[in-house]
């Protein structure tokens, strides 16, 4: 199986089954040019995926239940800010459930733009510098 299906089959486990986000709110339009990570355990078995777009907004972050550990969200962020490095993204950008808002400013974000509505969520985008990324809230922002 290609990675790419094994990424898709991931998100699909995650966010379409275990979370219910509708398909169609999962995979978009920017899915094609983004970077693409793709982390899997000891026997080579996906277990966590997220991706990095050209304008530097991290998201798409689908860990499975049972690997949902600072270690594995650690890789998976680092991966993603490797990435963004490599390809000269300046500023890094997350999208984070409006309560956790105040918890992202803590670790040194800046909101960017209202307050939006995103599969029946409320939702805010948020950024810092990309050299003084800090792990955001791993359980609030996917």
């Amino acid at each position: 199986m290609s990675g790419k299906n094994r990424l898709t089959e991931l998100r699909e486990q995650v966010f379409v089954v275990e979370w219910r986000i509708p398909r169609q709110a999962e995979f978009d339009d920017r899915d094609p040019d983004a970077l693409h990570i793709l982390v899997s355990d000891e026997n080579h078995q996906p277990v966590a995926t997220g991706r990095i777009t050209r304008d530097g907004e991290i998201g798409r972050i689908a860990v499975l239940h049972a690997y949902r550990t600072l270690d594995v969200y650690k890789i998976l962020f680092r991966s993603l800010i490797r990435l963004g490095k490599t390809a000269r993204v300046d500023q890094v950008k997350v999208v984070c459930n409006l309560a956790s808002v105040d918890e992202h400013k803590a670790r040194g974000y800046t909101p960017e733009g209202p307050v939006f509505m995103e599969a029946g969520i409320p939702r805010q985008r948020m950024f810092c510098p990309i050299n003084r990324f800090r792990l955001p809230d791993v359980q609030e922002c996917h």
